[in-house]
């Protein structure tokens, strides 16, 4: 048997090109460990920088498929792992331990399903294969905690830092575990911002690539200092297609934009209702607004959800859709969406901060 061509092959590989990226593994450098042996074993690794484990066995098959049209190729192995980094976050804000990255979902107005579809978003991310935490900042409207069907005071270990709850593989923490499920929070800005900062930052997050937080509705102080202090990747911005809900979407966006977080893409909840009977589909709260806000602004649709009966039942069971219908179409929409963000992170800028050298002055006497 004749020896394969490494260049034949590596031109090979190079015409499969990454669906969510555009790319290909080997101009990226993705590809690594190449080994081909004498009688036309091959063997490499893809390294992917977010995470689609639902999609590796498709990839595998177009890489195996690509790697044995190369003369003198035999047998193909394919290895496929998820290499998630640090990305930068707004000037002069230090990240937080144990967290790469944080994916602040927010909208402008209440009702709009945010705290749904941040719920989702963590379990798809997670579903996909990355490590996952989710925090509740609505502090005057926790529910998380029903959604994920976690309850009880938090533990801590050291009498210091809260231990995060685990609920379907994903680290929880919310204001809804501290106080009584019908104790109002009557707490002023400064307060609310307080009692939220010391969830984030005194959580002992254990080695999230993602930390999702579900931001409070609306564009206030309290949205606005978390958006000055809180080391935030990237903003999703939900809303439904009605024109009152895109009105107060934009100034979310807007927000985000002044303090310097830059904007994921929009999410479109409720876009679309298809009758459980007879399957008529009706656009109750208009149609494409979210999509022509993201045209308008020149941000990314990161697509639709629709107002479906099955996906508020699930979340008031405590098992939101991606866990409870995981093969469902629904999931799948929803880890579409976890892709979608996932790999709009990856492209963003790495963190160098933890390489920068510490300066310290002293003064001889």
């Amino acid at each position: 048997m004749s020896q394969v061509s490494e260049t034949a092959l590596l031109q090979a590989l190079q015409a499969v090109v990454d669906p969510h990226t555009g790319q290909d593994f080997v101009t990226t450098k993705q590809l690594k460990n190449l080994r081909i042996g004498s009688g036309g074993e091959l063997a490499f690794d893809v390294e992917l920088a977010y995470p689609a484990a639902s999609q590796h066995d498709a990839l595998r098959a177009q890489l195996v498929a690509a790697a044995r049209g190369v003369a003198g190729v035999a047998n193909v192995s394919v290895g496929l792992s998820t290499k998630i980094i640090a990305h930068a976050v707004q000037r002069g804000v230090q990240l937080l331990p144990g967290v790469k990255n944080i994916v602040a979902v927010a909208s402008g107005k209440g009702g709009v399903g945010k705290s749904t579809t941040a719920a989702n978003l963590a379990l798809a991310l997670a579903a996909e294969g990355a490590t996952v935490g989710l925090l509740d900042a609505d502090i005057y409207g926790p529910s998380v905690p029903t959604m994920m069907g976690v309850s009880g005071s938090p533990e801590s270990l050291d009498g210091k830092l809260m231990e995060p709850k685990l609920a379907h593989g994903v680290q929880v923490n919310s204001i809804g575990f501290l106080v009584a499920d019908d104790q109002a929070m009557i707490w002023r800005g400064p307060m609310a911002t307080n009692a939220l900062e010391q969830l984030l930052r005194q959580t002992r997050w254990q080695e999230l690539d993602y930390l999702v937080i579900d931001m409070p509705p609306g564009t206030g102080d309290i949205q606005l200092t978390l958006s000055q202090r809180v080391p935030v990747t990237g903003a999703v911005i939900v809303t439904t297609p009605q024109d009152i809900a895109l009105i107060d979407a934009k100034k979310g966006l807007k927000m985000f934009e002044k303090v310097g977080v830059p904007i994921l893409g929009v999410v479109e909840n409720m876009a679309v209702h298809v009758c459980s009977n007879c399957g008529h589909a009706e656009h109750i709260f208009g149609a494409d607004g979210g999509k022509k806000m993201a045209e308008q602004y020149g941000i990314d649709y990161l697509g639709g959800l629709p107002l479906a009966l099955a996906i508020r039942e699930q979340a008031d069971a405590g098992a939101p859709t991606v866990v409870a219908a995981p093969d469902s179409e629904i999931a799948g929409l929803y880890k579409a969406l976890a892709r979608r963000v996932a790999v709009k992170i990856a492209k963003q800028a790495k963190d160098y901060s933890a390489k920068f050298p510490t300066i310290s002055i002293s003064k001889n006497t």
